[in-house]
């Protein structure tokens, strides 16, 4: 496979993943996010807030990357969010480092995967 398809398959997982994590958020899976605010004791209106803002959020970015508009800049604000992401849910429940299903753990591949990409885009 050539270097530009690999490019173009690795923008396209990262925006599905984003766009149906927004997706799951909003639609399929709401409970979860409220449950895992809950143990961080974060309830009601804040809840809700935090719900539908991260689940925009991820949207957002997953269509920000097909637009191919500010790539760069596009996986600096990934990153950052994940980071955000990732340090919110380990002091919310630093457990979910161990759990099999591998919430947090996952985020570390797709780390490296958005620096691969950033690493093949010109920066800003």
């Amino acid at each position: 496979m050539s270097q530009e398809r690999l490019m173009l398959a690795a923008k396209v997982s990262l925006a599905a993943l984003w766009i149906f994590t927004g997706l799951t958020s909003l639609f399929f899976s709401p409970q979860t996010g409220y449950q895992v605010l809950a143990q961080g004791g974060i309830i009601g209106l804040s809840a809700d807030v935090a719900v539908y803002a991260g689940a925009l959020l991820d949207i957002v970015i997953g269509l920000w990357l097909l637009t191919g508009i500010k790539p760069y800049l596009c996986c600096l604000v990934q990153l950052a969010v994940i980071l955000v992401y990732s340090i919110l849910l380990s002091f919310i429940d630093a457990g979910f480092w161990l759990h099999p299903f591998g919430p947090l753990t996952k985020n570390l591949p797709v780390m490296v995967l958005i620096l691969m990409v950033m690493n093949g885009e010109n920066k800003p």
